[in-house]
Parts: C-alpha cells; structure tokens; sequence
C-alpha cells in the first residue's frame, strides 16, 4: 500500500510540508520516489508519524525527536535509554510536588499584625547564618526591600512566608535552582493559601503527562513490531546501518 504526503498528513492535521519535514528531521523513515520524483510512503511510516506525535505528548518533542532518530538508525537500546530518563524525570517531579504540598502544608500562618523583620531575627528563626539568606536572596528566593535610612535588609510577610517554604524545601534535600521555580509560584498564586489552585493544576498536568507516556509506550512498542529486523552482524550481532552521508 502506496501513501502520498498529503495521505500521512490530512490523517492528523498537519501540512504535507510537515510530513517533509519530519522525514527531513529523521522521525520518519526515508521515503521512496517515483521515477517523476513523488515521495510515497507506506503503513510502516504511518505508523513512526503515530509513534512520534504520541510521544511528543509525553515526552516533549525534542526527546520524541531523539527518540525516533535512534530507533531509524536501529539503535533501540539508545531510544529505550531516552524513554526511560523522561519517567525518572516524571518521579522527580512527582516527588517535587509531594514535597512541596508537605511544605506548604507545615507553614504556620503568620501571626495577626507582626510586621517587618531584619536578616538577624529571620535567620534565627529559620535556624540558618544571615549569609545564607543573602544566598538566598541571590538565587531570587527572597526579595527583602532595604531600610532607607539605614540600608539595612527588611524582610516583610511575604519574604518571610518565602524564607519559610525556602527553608522546608532545603531540609528535604532541594537545590536552590529547584526551589527557585516553586517560590515564584507561590508569589504568583498570591499566597500560600492560593496555592492550593496551582497544586491541583500541577497534579493534573503531572497525570495526563504519565498517561501520555503511557500511550507513547505503546505506540512505539507497535512501531518497533512493525519494522523490520535489523541485519546480523559476523557473530549474530545486529548492526546499525552506517550514517546517511
């Protein structure tokens, strides 16, 4: 069965020049030609462009890219390699976001009415050195404001709420460059107690990423049944066809 272009790409909506360009990029195996030139495919290519779109929901579309270029080239090991580092990722972030619910959920509000504070008494409430809040405030954890008459830091409620989540999170092993992106999620949610909103969407985009890749597992798994054995080598080793020049 002979498949034209634009057979491939009505399929999923996309543009013939699309389906050009993914045989350009290597997530498609290269085409046949006419004797006029026409590019013509087959159910085995229809297969990879179902196989990389379904993997690009799960994986992003660079990785599903890399993913595909490995598995034409008959490097399956390399491909199941990148599949498997996306689902170690998809635990971290799945581990990120426990940490950060527990956080939150082991913040004391703040009292009625206590105001500003200096580096001194925060640090000593948090347990750490004052240079290790400048760190802080460095990395873009906290955004203290400076006492204009004598340039002294002054961090007000919500640098302290900060400060807090910052602390927490540090103690449950996070990196500053991980807790950096939580913090301004906190800021723009408006509060701790708004956050609840941006956790359920975390969740939410956290599960649909696993189903995703879920169904990218099984589309390549079809994909991969459909090509063709690759050839053995002198001692029944497979070998990988030599780079297209």
């Amino acid at each position: 069965m002979r498949l034209r272009p634009v057979d491939l790409a009505r399929a999923h909506g996309l543009s013939t020049q699309a389906i050009r360009n993914y045989e350009a990029a290597g997530v498609l195996p290269a085409a046949e030609r006419t004797p006029s030139g026409y590019r013509t495919y087959t159910p085995l290519h229809a297969q990879a462009l179902r196989a990389f779109l379904a993997l690009v929901a799960g994986h992003g579309h660079r990785t599903a890219t890399a993913i595909m270029r490995a598995v034409d080239r008959g490097a399956v090991e390399e491909a199941l390699r990148l599949v498997d580092e996306s689902h170690v990722q998809l635990v971290d972030d799945r581990r990120t976001l426990q940490a950060v619910e527990a956080a939150v959920r082991d913040l004391e509000p703040e009292a009625p009415g206590r105001g500003d504070v200096f580096v001194g008494p925060l640090a000593h409430r948090l347990g750490i050195g004052p240079a290790t809040l400048r760190t802080w405030e460095r990395a873009g954890l906290v955004r203290p404001r400076r006492d204009p008459r004598t340039g002294y830091r002054v961090y007000g409620p919500a640098d302290v709420r900060d400060a807090l989540l910052a602390a927490q999170l540090r103690r449950g092993g996070y990196l500053l460059e991980q807790i950096a992106p939580v913090i301004a999620q906190v800021r723009s949610a408006g509060g701790v107690a708004e956050l609840e909103a941006v956790l359920d969407d975390w969740h939410a985009r956290v599960a649909a990423r696993g189903r995703a890749m879920l169904r990218g597992a099984a589309a390549l798994d079809a994909y991969l049944d459909r090509r063709p054995a690759p050839a053995a080598g002198p001692a029944g080793t497979a070998q990988e066809p030599p780079p297209a020049r």
